[in-house]
């Protein structure tokens, strides 16, 4: 036996000290690889719409109607059904109403107790016992593991459920038993959720989704550009703080970095009425469905101009000091004719919709007034000490990543950056190029360097890095020629609003290019696909998520209401459970008080993408595959145990 391997088994007999506790974890391990594979949840671009999120996560899109469907078939009415679902998206709320128009309660207790118990049973019928045990309220783990639990032993198994039941209802526990099944319901049925980017900006709620994401189970994130802003502001990286407040403050939305972060305004809007008091500001007008009233309408423009004139100047200083990022083009002040009003751009003349540049020095233009530095010192300042986006942050860091692999699928949000001919496009990064897999892996070191590098040079430029990811041509979670902020803001003319996008999205239904991604990042077989967000897919015109013959899924349909006039719908989201995958789309979400009184459930349409005939269990999961290890290292031991070369501990 090698020095190292005897080594190894040594330590490992420290946990499986005898042959038998070596032999029962192997049989442990080899019944979960037989189990069915558990159900993967995937949704992206939800872009702060926390209702819509939340619900989506209750109903699993559409998995928990499944369920229900599954378990009734048809000796329950189509009302009933939609009634449970409801129920178990909202128990307590629907309970509630429940009470107003019931006159037997105690009796529709019993039969909404059994019908959520016949639900547990087949939610939990994927899992070991130990892993639903986990899952239980602590509250009620005993009993709800009696209820859901078989008994062979029983003779009159129905007297003993009903006792249970009666005596629940008896002691007065009957409705928070409701409410801990139907969590333990939602609980169940994803196993696994996975997040592909942007969670943040347009929309009001992204605080309240990362605390949600908090208490998940079992997740990951694929980080999205606008979660990268995030992270650059939180990071202290000033052109990242001025962008995401001027995204809140385009959206209606500065009430998210003052009541949901703490992060006090107060000297920006100060700043903004004294230099902008009697500019109208009309180029900064609101976007998205949030409202205002008038007086809070005309200083949230005010401080909308106030932050995108600094931001351009901050850009302008990066891109100065970072001539590597090859964005110098972009640094668009020093361009404009302040005298005439007028900017120089793509070898044209344009005339500027706004051209009060108060705090501008037309020879020095990306200098930041006294005022504006003060106000970017303490914006800087309230950023870095924000605990509650410095823990949300934190979830990102440990949660998160650029792409990942899982169970032979390719997770990333925006696109693997390619030439015209399809080849992987190479990128610079302080002084090196990368491309491909490469790129992602030195551009995912650098982010975690602006938050944990000791030399502090290192953690400057993972800080620069974090902007360079947001907007640059050459990043992964971008993938457009150019981020046209300032001439949406400040021209007419259409055409210098076009952003061209990189070729990977007309390549999409290449075969040989979507198939040297696969190689590129290690993936093989035939059950394989790219599951990517960002771009939003125009359903109303007939576009379809699913690309390249079903190898890749674009599934960014809108979540964001600022994106469904475009897109026709609310966002699609996908299923992988051990019998294939589901394509949902989802109709626009009104309101959880919509969904309570109404029971209306915002599943639209679900597209099979694939079904296999043999279903799919642990075993053919990457977990599976550890497991498989393990129980491979134990079989050695055992070896070594009855060989003689290891000796018992007990």
């Amino acid at each position: 036996m090698e020095k190292l391997e005897h080594k190894y088994l040594e330590r490992l007999s420290e946990l499986y000290p005898t042959i038998a506790k070596a032999s029962t974890e192997i049989i442990n391990l080899q019944s979960i690889l037989n189990l069915p594979k558990g159900t993967e949840h995937f949704l992206t671009d939800i872009h702060g719409e926390y209702e819509a999120f939340s619900h989506v996560l209750k109903n699993g899109s559409g998995s928990v109607r499944r369920k229900i469907n599954e378990v009734f078939g048809h000796t329950l009415n189509e009302q009933d059904k939609r009634f449970l679902a409801t129920l178990i998206y909202y128990p307590k709320e629907k309970m509630e109403l429940t009470k107003k128009t019931e006159d037997n309660m105690e009796d529709w207790y019993k039969i909404t107790l059994y019908r959520l118990i016949e639900v547990c049973k087949r939610v939990a019928s994927k899992y070991t016992r130990s892993k639903v045990r986990k899952a239980l309220p602590p509250d009620f783990a005993y009993v709800i593991e009696e209820l859901i639990t078989e008994k062979p032993e029983l003779n009159d198994k129905e007297a003993y459920y009903e006792q249970i039941i009666e005596t629940i209802i008896a002691i007065g526990r009957a409705e928070v038993f409701i409410i801990a099944l139907s969590e333990l319901i939602q609980r169940l049925v994803v196993d696994h959720l996975h997040i592909l980017g942007d969670i943040y900006d347009r929309g009001p709620g992204p605080h309240h989704i990362m605390d949600k994401l908090e208490e998940y189970h079992s997740l990951d994130i694929q980080w999205g550009n606008h979660d990268i802003v995030w992270m650059g502001a939180a990071a202290g990286q000033r052109s990242c703080i001025a962008n995401v407040i001027r995204i809140c403050a385009r959206y209606a939305n500065l009430d998210l970095l003052e009541d949901g972060y703490g992060i006090n305004l107060l000297p920006l809007a100060t700043f903004a009425l004294t230099y902008y008091q009697e500019d109208p500001c009309e180029c900064f007008k609101i976007k998205g469905g949030n409202t205002l009233n008038p007086a809070e309408t005309v200083l949230n423009m005010k401080m909308h101009k106030a932050i995108s004139i600094i931001q351009f100047k901050l850009e302008g200083q990066l891109l100065i000091r970072r001539k590597e990022f090859h964005m110098a083009d972009r640094a668009l002040l020093d361009d404009i004719n302040y005298e005439e009003g007028s900017i120089r751009l793509y070898g044209k003349e344009y005339n500027l919709l706004d051209h009060a540049f108060p705090t501008v020095d037309p020879e020095n233009p990306y200098e930041l007034s006294k005022e504006e530095e003060e106000v970017m010192e303490r914006l800087v300042s309230a950023f870095a000490n924000c605990e509650k986006l410095q823990r949300h942050m934190q979830l990102l860091l440990k949660k998160g990543s650029l792409y990942k692999v899982y169970n032979n699928n390719l997770l990333y949000h925006g696109c693997v950056p390619l030439n015209e001919d399809g080849s992987f496009k190479e990128v610079e990064v302080y002084g090196r190029t990368y491309k491909g897999r490469e790129l992602y892996d030195v551009l995912e070191a650098y982010v975690r360097k602006a938050f944990f590098a000791l030399d502090q040079d290192e953690k400057q430029r993972g800080r620069d890095i974090l902007w360079f990811i947001w907007s640059s041509p050459a990043s992964p979670l971008f993938g457009k020629d150019k981020m046209a902020t300032f001439e949406r803001y400040f021209l007419a003319e259409k055409e210098t609003h076009v952003e061209n996008k990189n070729p990977y999205y007309r390549l999409l239904e290449d075969d040989s290019v979507v198939n040297n991604i696969f190689r590129e990042f290690g993936i093989e077989g035939d059950c394989c696909h790219i599951i990517n967000g960002h771009v939003p897919v125009h359903h109303t015109s007939g576009e379809s998520p699913i690309k390249c013959g079903g190898k890749v899924l674009v599934i960014d349909g809108g979540f964001s209401k600022a994106y469904q006039k475009e897109t026709g719908i609310a966002g699609y989201t996908l299923i992988y459970n051990s019998w294939g995958m589901i394509l949902a789309a989802h109709e626009p979400f009104t309101s959880a008080e919509d969904a309570i009184t109404r029971e209306s459930d915002i599943l639209s349409d679900s597209i099979l993408v694939k079904r296999t005939s043999l279903r799919k269990t642990v075993g053919d999961t990457d977990n599976g595959h550890h497991l498989q290890e393990s129980i491979d290292e134990l079989k050695q031991l055992l070896k070594a145990y009855r060989n003689g070369q290891i000796i018992e501990k007990e």
